[in-house]
């Protein structure tokens, strides 16, 4: 038996799976932003007190690579600080999503990178990756994060009933692009 003929053979339970499920898309999508801001509100504002972000060193170390020591650690650290609680700021208040999201998706480029430059300190064995390794891989979830937000800049929405939400696929399928009208 299927988890949904599960939850569909008791009434009471099904009752309480589609309360459940539409409360999630009316408020995730919110939520989702909010929790995104914060944690880069919340990282970036560390990172204007030297010594006080455990990824701190790392960070600076990988700009002084990407600029070819152009920036002091200092600017290096401020600029970051900026940039994260630019993008904090913006996913909060939910204004100049685009902007907020591109600025969130060139940073994370950066929060890669240190997988390749630093390999000794990201990797104990291939696929084995160290903490601060770990630290890093995590922001995967804050990418797709990111995606899932980006899909809605639009006016889009989440939909938990199954009929309209595959209705709105086909629909979106039918429909020609916007790049080609």
């Amino acid at each position: 038996m299927h988890e949904k003929d599960i939850v569909n053979a008791n009434p009471p339970v099904a009752r309480l799976d589609s309360r459940l499920a539409n409360w999630m898309a009316r408020h995730g999508l919110t939520m989702l932003r909010l929790a995104l801001g914060i944690v880069f509100l919340w990282f970036g504002g560390q990172k204007f007190f030297p010594a006080l972000s455990e990824a701190e060193t790392l960070a600076i170390r990988t700009i002084d690579k990407l600029s070819f020591g152009m920036f002091s650690a200092d600017t290096s650290r401020i600029m970051l600080a900026i940039w994260e609680c630019l993008i904090g700021l913006g996913l909060l208040s939910g204004r100049f999503m685009r902007l907020t999201l591109g600025l969130l998706f060139l940073q994370m480029i950066g929060t890669f990178l240190p997988l390749a430059f630093f390999p000794n300190e990201t990797w104990k064995y291939p696929f084995v990756p160290t903490l601060v390794g770990q630290y890093i891989i995590k922001n995967g979830v804050l990418v797709s994060a990111g995606i899932v937000l980006g899909a809605t800049v639009r006016g889009g929405k989440l939909i938990a009933d199954p009929k309209a939400a595959r209705e709105a696929e086909r629909k979106q399928a039918k429909a020609p692009s916007d790049a080609s009208r």
